[in-house]
């Protein structure tokens, strides 16, 4: 019984010596993942104009998080130049970062826009996403990364 009063103050005391809220990871990858892109092949986005799952076959970590890819021609190219691939803000929603916070990037809703690949929560935030591509980019660039704090 004294063990286990003592290993809940040490849980309690912990806790309560963290902060209210830890900064987020600067690539999104879903609860207990280190998976960007929900797995898919950010490449795909541009070869082939969808999006394409990814296989483990084919993968590579960047900066601390694990790409796949459909093909070993994909994973060379991101090899080639990752900055041209990579969801823009860390590819968290596009719309939600304008806004100044962070929601999940779906794979399924993306655009690309001036070479550079944009995911977005769903197709209803996608839509208003869409009604003011250049001043969402706009408000989302002079919020990145700062939003990964807030």
């Amino acid at each position: 019984m004294r063990s286990l009063i003592v290993a809940a103050v040490l849980v309690f005391g912990a806790l309560a010596a963290a902060p209210a809220y830890a900064d987020q990871a600067p690539v999104y990858t879903g609860v207990l993942s280190r998976v960007a892109v929900g797995g898919h092949d950010p490449v795909a986005y541009f070869t082939d104009g969808r999006p394409v799952r990814g296989t483990t076959q084919f993968r590579i970590n960047h900066q601390g998080f694990e790409y796949r890819f459909a093909s070993a021609e994909h994973l060379a190219a991101f090899r080639a130049n990752p900055s041209r691939y990579v969801p823009q803000y860390g590819g968290y929603c596009a719309w939600a970062v304008s806004q100044g916070y962070t929601a999940a990037g779906n794979p399924n809703n993306w655009r690309i826009i001036d070479g550079r690949l944009y995911l977005n929560y769903n197709d209803e935030i996608q839509t208003r996403w869409e009604r003011d591509i250049p001043g969402h980019i706009r408000n989302a660039n002079g919020n990145w990364p700062s939003v990964l704090s807030r």
